[in-house]
């Protein structure tokens, strides 16, 4: 079922660009001189663009995403109606869109098909919403040229928002298997982030190109090429911060106190039972951050704990460890709630924070299994979680780890060597 929900998001995407550009070769450009323009800005967006994982598409070319809603919401051209209509604007963003990914797909870096299948369909969206009631006239006899037309398309450009969330959600259940309600929460809220600077700057192009011209672009694009860079600047930051945390979370395992792996797969499945739980982004970063130094206070022992499975040491011990690690972790200055999850993870569930709950459980389900003490595997050990979930694990968590793990999600135990 989702796989067929993604096939035919791709056929839709395809089969509409095909028409399109059939059209476009067969009837010409109406608009020549604006479909250079605005195809050259999408292109360079897409030349520009910058993936991270776990990024919506459009965060990687917000140019590019901003130049092709421009061209589907330009309804003039200093003054003079255009007469591009919807076809022309898909085929021109399909095909600028195509030809700013090629390098990044000759260096193996390039963004997936779903990325080209939403860009399609969102455009078409925006242009089928705004070009035939523009060019009739209806629009202008019932909004005007003034402040509401505006609001009109800030409305439109949320709705496209919405409708590339909702094909985002359908593409990632296909993809992962997630289910698609905190899917399409992670989209919405992803939309929040260079979002508005993108709907807000395919506005203005819109509304500056209609008033001076195609000179409009250039200019009004420069706001969001600086947006951009600081984003990016952030993200590089961000990635230099998470990869300190790892390397000193690594430093159990190099002293031989956590077996190879560990912390990382800790890590792993905890922030895909974070998702599957709706998790925001920062609580999902600070869930990351506590699981990857949750065994940090092992390094304060004299003699190392078998395996390194605090799991099933005696109550005390196992949250005197916990206390030193937070200690440990606030000296390392990460954020005061990822040592408040670290030194309360070994309480019991009921006075815990939540976050501290997804790690108790998944550090004591790859105790479980990555030792020889359950040779039953992932099932016996989930089933002993589910005993415990009286006392120390919630049962909730237990459940969403179960559905993790059942659909083959990350954190499935692997041998990972060192480094």
């Amino acid at each position: 079922m989702r796989g067929a929900a993604a096939w035919a998001v791709h056929a839709a995407a395809g089969a509409l660009a095909a028409v399109a550009l059939a059209h476009t070769l067969w009837h010409g450009l109406a608009e020549p001189g604006a479909a250079l323009a605005f195809g050259t800005l999408v292109a360079v967006g897409e030349l520009a663009r910058r993936d991270r994982p776990g990024a919506p598409d459009h965060q990687g070319a917000p140019l590019g995403s901003a130049g092709a809603l421009a061209y589907a919401l330009l309804g003039q051209n200093a003054g003079r109606p255009t007469h591009h209509g919807v076809l022309e604007t898909v085929a021109v963003v399909a095909a600028a869109a195509l030809a700013g990914i090629v390098p990044h797909v000759a260096r193996g870096r390039g963004p997936a098909a779903d990325h080209l299948a939403r860009r399609v369909l969102t455009v078409a969206f925006a242009a089928a919403c705004f070009q035939p009631l523009y060019n009739s006239g209806l629009l202008e006899e019932r909004v005007g040229q003034g402040p509401y037309l505006v609001v009109f398309l800030l409305l439109l450009l949320g709705l496209t928002a919405l409708c590339d969330a909702v094909l985002a959600t359908a593409l990632g259940g296909a993809r992962t298997g997630r289910p698609y309600g905190p899917l399409l929460r992670d989209g919405l809220r992803a939309q929040l982030g260079i979002g508005p600077a993108i709907c807000a700057t395919g506005v203005v192009i819109a509304l500056g190109a209609a008033v001076a011209g195609l000179w409009a672009i250039p200019v009004f694009s420069v706001p969001l090429l600086l947006t951009q860079l600081s984003f990016h600047r952030i993200t590089a930051i961000r990635t230099t911060y998470r990869q300190t945390i790892t390397s000193l979370a690594r430093a159990t395992e190099i002293a031989g106190y956590t077996p190879p792996g560990h912390s990382r797969r800790v890590a792993a499945l905890s922030c895909a039972v974070g998702r599957e739980l709706g998790l925001s982004e920062r609580e999902l970063t600070v869930l990351e951050y506590a699981a990857l130094m949750h065994d940090i206070g092992q390094l304060s022992l004299v003699d190392p704990v078998p395996d390194g499975a605090t799991a099933e040491l005696p109550a005390a011990e196992a949250r005197r460890i916990a206390g030193l690690g937070g200690e440990v972790a606030r000296q390392t200055g990460v954020p005061a709630e990822v040592a408040v999850v670290v030194e309360r993870q070994a309480d019991p569930y009921r006075e815990q924070p939540p976050l501290a709950r997804i790690v108790r459980a998944v550090n004591a389900y790859d105790d479980l299994v990555g030792g020889s003490r359950h040779p039953g595997g992932s099932l016996a050990a989930l089933e002993q979680l589910r005993l415990g979930t009286g006392h120390d694990y919630q049962p909730e968590v237990v459940e969403c780890l179960a559905r993790v793990l059942a659909r083959g999600g990350r954190g499935r135990v692997v041998p990972v060597p060192p480094g």
